[in-house]
């Protein structure tokens, strides 16, 4: 139960680094990429616990290396496609107001 409050944590702050570099980061919400790096860490922490991974000698690292790394993509993805998408919604949604 504490490897994942660990693991949670570290995604926490996997998240809040990816959100802090990414430029359009403006866009949508502080804890969006934070909230899906969580999630994305948990779920490969428990898929590798419950493949038998981690009771394996020499093959411990795996389910927390694993979940850091799905965590990091998880979030860079997430967040470089919302904020392009939103960037460009927010840009036409305001052409469209300053045209009325």
């Amino acid at each position: 139960m504490v490897d994942l409050v660990v693991i949670a944590l570290l995604a926490i702050g996997i998240g809040a680094v990816v959100w802090s570099s990414d430029k359009r980061h403006a866009n949508y919400g502080a804890l969006l990429p934070a909230g899906i790096a969580v999630v994305a860490a948990l779920l490969t922490w428990i898929i590798a616990v419950a493949a038998g991974l981690s009771y394996q000698p020499g093959w411990t690292w795996v389910p927390w290396i694993a979940a850091l790394v799905a965590a990091a993509v998880a979030s860079t993805v997430a967040s470089l496609a919302l904020g392009r998408s939103r960037a460009a919604h927010d840009n036409a949604h305001l052409t469209a107001i300053l045209r009325r």
